[in-house]
């Protein structure tokens, strides 16, 4: 089996997700776990979302999903290996309520309620602030066992209250029994990838055991110019040091190497208002510019069994992220006629994000008024910090005609060395504490807090950024059974969201303040196998950050960067999500989130937010056949536009952008070759439908077209 590990290639510090529910130890010090995952090809491997999983995502206390009283969905390996979801974005689109916004090729926001997901955590840590919730490149999903999507505000475990989601990756762990597998991929636009996993125990009496995971993916891409090249690799070894105490360490590196890339994406409207038809392909990018990001992570870990079934575990992260982008941004309003219009300018930017995070974690049950009850508490302290360089150019590029890019290559630039212009730090301490009451045989209830403060100090391009925060942030939720099968739920959690987001001079804008409320049914049957929620939601939000426009040449931020403005907010709604298996054969997964966005003044707030979504995913098992495996996979989601107030229409109005409602259906199949082997085919965008990713930004670029995917895995 040597030969399996010389075959890896992969890694990832800090997104994706994975693999199956008994895998792993989740979340910050959580007790329950650092149980061996099954052998991959285990059929023992619970569905997304099922309600014998565990969680501390939500509330720090190892509860199962039906008895944690927030919405949450559970991505796990056998979704990831059957619909091939290899990066993280093509995940996250599968998550019912959570929204990829792919304004650039390789930045990415997430939203989830209408909000923006600022809160990311690798088992349980994590610091919202490194690079404010977006992903740079696109990040690999070899590393992770699975990810938790926590719906609704989530201060008490991450110290801010925003009431997007709070997305959990929970990283593969050593198993004590030896697995190992090798896949190779072929798809379109040259998609090449090969991965490989290989875990077991280093020593006769399995006290020490390692895991070594790893990708190589090199892409060509239905957009003009564009190519990805991705290598990740991670390793974890854990060490029974004696039967109670367990050490573990870990590092991970991804190198996502990208050219031809869009900084902004294409612009959206004529000069007289009127919205913009490109080819599916159409980019202005250019074949000089690049967007190079290294992600590194290492921990350290330590977790003892006190005993009486209380425990501690503490962790150092070390996390980085370092890119060097050579881009070119495009902006302007071209004539309708001519099609010309458009002009670009370039810069170079090298940039290093740090971060250090220390976490301590007990927890434990306790005996009170004749009941026996669970606590958790902890404490934890991060330091962030970011350098961004600029070398701007003094180019000035003018496009051919909308209806000609990709047609005629812009030349390179001369830059200058690049200058310093952000130095930014940032430290977060909270201390946090949950308690779960067993009230009586029917009723339970948790309540928690957490106490945080931040402070900020540095620059961005001449201004200054210090500022210093504190908050207590409340949390209390309850469950009622009114079947051992049927329980209702609700709870609240007081909202401070510190912002990273500038105003038009460049300052930061002040913390997001305010309130979530959640409430709804949660039922699980066929033995535990499937688990339906439904769940009503109210979320307030005061001085919450609203992109408004970009910054040009000659502002007070960087160009391309996008500046914001505050206001008050109110989303009200309710999500219905399903996930299971029906039969032993058949599983399901999905659900549909409505809900409403408004200001103060009953306007729609971020338009280019669908309000509508409905998620659905399908799979269907042929035991007899080879273990055949046939499956589906839908999104949709409802109309979205945004506005330009620098340009009008014939009647005078801002101009209107608008993306129709669409839908993505996505089909796999699989089978056994031989004992061992398994071939799998993924076909993506069945029906070829053509869409822009994102209007968030104002301006956008096209979905990847109609694909297909072939993969063959071997499995030991």
């Amino acid at each position: 089996m040597k030969g399996v590990l010389l075959a890896l290639g992969t890694g990832v510090a800090m997104g994706a997700l994975c693999v199956p529910a008994q895998a792993a130890d989740a979340g910050s010090g959580a007790d329950a776990a650092d149980a061996a995952a099954p052998a991959r090809g285990s059929e023992d491997i619970v569905v997304t979302g099922a309600a014998a999983q565990e969680s501390v995502s939500a509330t720090g206390l190892p509860l199962k999903l039906i008895d944690t009283p927030q919405a949450i969905t559970i991505v796990d390996q056998q979704q990831i290996r059957d619909f091939a979801l290899t990066n993280v974005n093509d995940l996250l689109d599968q998550v019912v309520g959570v929204n990829v916004e792919r304004a650039e090729t390789d930045r990415t926001e997430y939203d989830s309620r209408g909000f923006g997901i600022t809160n990311f955590q690798v088992d349980g840590i994590g610091l919202p602030l490194l690079s404010d919730g977006i992903q740079f490149g696109s990040l690999d999903t070899i590393l992770w066992d699975r990810v938790e999507a926590v719906r609704g505000a989530n201060g008490m475990m991450t110290g801010v209250g925003n009431p997007s989601a709070t997305i959990n990756y929970v990283r593969k762990r050593p198993t004590a029994t030896f697995q190992a597998s090798l896949s190779a991929s072929l798809g379109s636009y040259s998609d090449r990838r090969i991965e490989g996993d290989v875990s077991g125990p280093l020593n006769a009496a399995g006290t020490v055991q390692a895991r070594l995971v790893g990708a190589h993916e090199d892409s060509d891409s239905y957009l003009d110019y564009y190519h990805v090249n991705r290598t990740v690799i991670g390793a974890i070894v854990s060490w029974d040091v004696t039967p109670r105490l367990r050490a573990t360490a870990g590092y991970s590196r991804q190198q996502n190497d990208a050219d031809g890339v869009l900084w902004g994406a294409l612009p959206l409207t004529y000069a007289d208002g009127s919205q913009i038809r490109y080819r599916r392909s159409a980019s202005t990018a250019a074949p000089w510019t690049y967007w190079n990001t290294r992600s590194q992570s290492a921990f350290a870990e330590l977790h003892y069994q006190i005993g009486h079934g209380w425990s501690v575990k503490g962790v150092y992260t070390f996390n980085r992220i370092q890119y060097e982008a050579k881009l070119l941004y495009a902006y302007g309003y071209p004539d309708p006629e001519t099609g010309l219009g458009i002009a670009g300018s370039t810069g170079l930017y090298p940039t290093d994000y740090k971060q250090d995070i220390f976490d301590a974690y007990a927890s434990g049950p306790v005996t009170l008024f004749g009941r026996t009850h669970d606590v958790a508490f902890g404490v934890s302290t991060g330091r962030s910090s970011g350098r961004e360089y600029e070398g701007w150019s003094d180019a000035d590029y003018a496009y051919p005609a909308v209806s000609q890019l990709g047609t005629v290559d812009l030349p390179p630039a001369h830059y200058p060395d690049p200058v310093l212009q952000t130095r930014l730090i940032d430290r977060l301490t909270r201390a946090y504490g949950a308690v779960h009451w067993r009230l009586t045989d029917r009723l339970t209830a948790i309540t928690g807090f957490a106490a945080t403060s931040l402070k900020s100090t540095g620059y961005s391009y001449g201004v200054g950024a210090d500022r210093k925060n504190s908050k207590v942030t409340p949390y209390l939720g309850a469950l009622y059974d009114i079947t051992p099968a049927i329980k209702l739920y609700a709870s609240y959690t007081g909202i401070f969201n510190p912002q990273s987001q500038v105003n038009s001079a460049n300052s930061r804008l002040a913390p997001a303040t305010g309130n979530s409320i959640e409430a709804g049914v949660k039922g699980q049957w066929l033995g535990g196998r499937l688990y339906a929620t439904a769940s009503l939601f109210r979320a307030r939000q005061k001085n919450l950050a609203e992109a408004a426009g970009s910054f040009e040449p000659g502002d007070a931020g960087p160009v391309g960067g996008t500046y914001y403005v505050g206001q008050t907010t109110l989303s009200k709604g309710f999500e219905i999500e399903v996930a299971g298996r029906i039969t032993p054969d058949w599983t399901i997964s999905g659900g549909y989130t409505g809900f409403s966005l408004k200001t103060p003044a009953g306007d729609r707030a971020f338009p280019y937010i669908p309000n509508r979504t409905l998620k659905l995913s399908t799979t269907y098992a042929f035991p007899a056949l080879n273990d055949l495996k046939i499956g589906a996979n839908l999104r949709w989601q409802d109309s979205t536009y945004t506005t330009d107030s620098n340009v009008q229409d014939a009647a005078g109005n801002d101009a209107v952008i608008r993306q129709r409602h669409y839908a993505v259906l996505d089909l796999m199949a699989g089978v056994k070759l031989i004992d061992r082997v398994r071939a799998t085919i993924n076909l993506r965008n069945v029906t070829n439908r053509k869409y822009l990713n994102s209007l968030a930004w104002g301006q956008a670029f096209y979905a990847e077209p109609r694909t297909v995917l072939g993969s063959v895995t071997f499995s030991y």
